[in-house]
């Protein structure tokens, strides 16, 4: 296992930061490459030794969970011990140098004398206590903005599945009383219709490994669901498409189209004694798939939408925040045109 960064912070850190004093010792003190080198080890393993002595005391009391001003009150009076200490064991690193090599003993002298060594030492340690704690405010705040990020991920998906628990029922019992009026009046194109439920319920009810599907896979759906529905309005229903092919590919919310075709049929055609005709257009406009679909009938403003547009409104703002949007006005009389404008995601 290698080093952690950690340890290679420190022995770089204290590594590069030492050979100043190494350079003095070989420059100014005259010391030999050999014990240069010595010296310069010693001094690496002085500063590495204060500095892991200070970490685990802080990770011991939890220092590093505390905010700036508490964590101030315990900073200043620890980089000064830490100085003194650096400034004692330096001392006493000199003093057993002087005595081995020139055999004069100065151990005292220099444990009482408070040398220019103190400010190198208040120096140096506190750009490591300060760096020390500024890394862990940044990785606190970066496993902060993680763990909000997946909390916003898991409501937005619970939110989304919510919905569509809503939205698969009212999709569901709509069909249901289609099949119904077929029955009687119509045994084989109620078996028809049967068929193509329980292929619709497979795609919408079952498939939910993603938040969105192909226009191509959508449209599919929206034909299964147009042919289930012209097996009870016959002749009184028609359906006119213009796509553009090159979309089929791009992702949309899944029964976005489909909703928009349901509530078509729903709330117009089935309300005109002579049926109606259904546009459905999936263009691209600026950056956003626009999808219209236009039917015969009135809509007021203020309206209740219904449970399914409520649910896909609140589905494109959970999914695109704001970018993607839903409007149903009326261009001219006995006319409803809803607009679905999507996002293109690059």
């Amino acid at each position: 296992m290698g080093l952690s960064l950690y340890w290679k912070c420190q022995l770089i850190g204290w590594g590069v930061v030492s050979l100043l004093w190494l350079y003095i010792a070989l420059d100014r003190d005259q010391f030999t490459v050999s014990h240069a080198m010595i010296n310069y080890v010693l001094d690496v393993s002085i500063c590495i030794g204060l500095t892991h002595a200070y970490r685990i005391i802080a990770l011991h009391f939890k220092w590093y969970q505390m905010g700036i001003r508490p964590l101030l009150k315990k900073l200043i009076p620890s980089i000064f011990v830490l100085a003194v200490l650096f400034m004692q064991l330096m001392n006493l690193k000199t003093s057993a140098y002087i005595y081995l090599v020139n055999e004069v003993n100065v151990f005292v002298e220099n444990i009482l004398v408070w040398n220019p060594v103190l400010i190198t030492g208040l120096r140096h340690m506190a750009i490591w206590v300060l760096a020390y704690h500024a890394y862990h405010f940044y990785m606190r705040e970066v496993n902060t903005t993680k763990v909000n990020a997946q909390l916003t991920i898991k409501a937005k998906q619970t939110q989304l599945d919510n919905l569509s628990a809503q939205l698969n029922p009212h999709f569901l019992f709509n069909s249901l009383n289609s099949i119904k009026a077929l029955v009687v009046e119509n045994p084989t194109g109620a078996r028809r219709a049967i068929d193509l439920l329980s292929d619709l319920l497979r795609t919408s009810l079952y498939d939910k490994e993603h938040l969105t599907i192909s226009i191509a896979e959508e449209m599919a759906l929206v034909n299964d669901y147009v042919e289930l529905e012209k097996l009870r309005f016959e002749e009184r229903l028609t359906i006119n498409m213009n796509l553009d092919k090159s979309l089929d590919k791009v992702k949309i919310p899944p029964l976005s189209i489909q909703l928009l075709v349901e509530n078509a049929i729903k709330h117009g055609v089935d309300k005109q004694i002579q049926g109606g005709t259904v546009d459905i257009s999936v263009q691209k406009k600026e950056g956003y798939v626009v999808v219209q679909v236009k039917n015969p009938g009135v809509f007021l403003k203020g309206e209740d939408a219904g449970v399914g547009l409520k649910n896909l409104s609140e589905r494109l703002l959970l999914q695109y925040d704001g970018l993607a949007k839903i409007e149903i006005e009326t261009p001219s009389e006995n006319v409803v045109l809803a607009t679905l404008l999507i996002p293109i995601e690059k």
